[in-house]
């Protein structure tokens, strides 16, 4: 079983930036494909972005492509999602999920983090 914790959430303002990290323990390797997803009350869970360990190829959803980058240290065992030009319909727990496959369907990642609250003001 791989364990996540997610970290570097809080409030900033619209046009700001944040740098959140998913750090990975366990069996990291045994599931490879790491993704970023965020939800919003009321909202479903929504992709933002995903990664292998062994890298190459990056997934970016709609709505953050051109303003987000995702990247693997596995020297550290983190994954770190770059959040740019942050718009008030950015606010959202974002949660980081380890699975087999990397894919923008949630429903394929099976390790979960508790999340960490993205708030920005307008």
């Amino acid at each position: 079983q791989v364990q996540l914790v997610e970290s570097g959430g809080g409030l900033v303002q619209a046009g700001g930036s944040l740098s959140l990290s998913c750090l990975a323990s366990g069996r990291v390797r045994s599931q490879p494909a790491v993704g970023w997803f965020r939800q919003s009350p009321g909202k479903e869970r929504e992709f933002v972005a995903a990664v292998s360990w062994s890298g190459g190829v990056a997934l970016y959803g709609d709505s953050v492509k051109g303003r987000s980058t995702i990247s693997g240290d596995t020297a550290k065992n983190t994954v770190t999602l770059q959040l740019n030009s942050l718009r008030a319909e950015d606010t959202a727990v974002y949660y980081c999920g380890a699975g087999l496959i990397l894919t923008r369907s949630d429903r394929l990642y099976t390790s979960w983090g508790q999340g960490t609250q993205v708030t920005v003001s307008s």
